[in-house]
């Protein structure tokens, strides 16, 4: 039985933050990430 070649059709994006203690960085990468995955910056 030969396998499906998997289609890689979404575009992979690597965010890193560096910051203080409790100063926002998972809020900021989670609002990126909501932000890039609905699509709003794509013309």
């Amino acid at each position: 039985m030969a396998k499906e070649k998997f289609v890689r059709e979404k575009e992979h994006v690597n965010v890193g933050t560096i910051g203080h203690v409790d100063h926002g960085k998972s809020t900021l990468t989670s609002a990126i990430t909501c932000v890039l995955g609905a699509g709003v910056l794509q013309g």
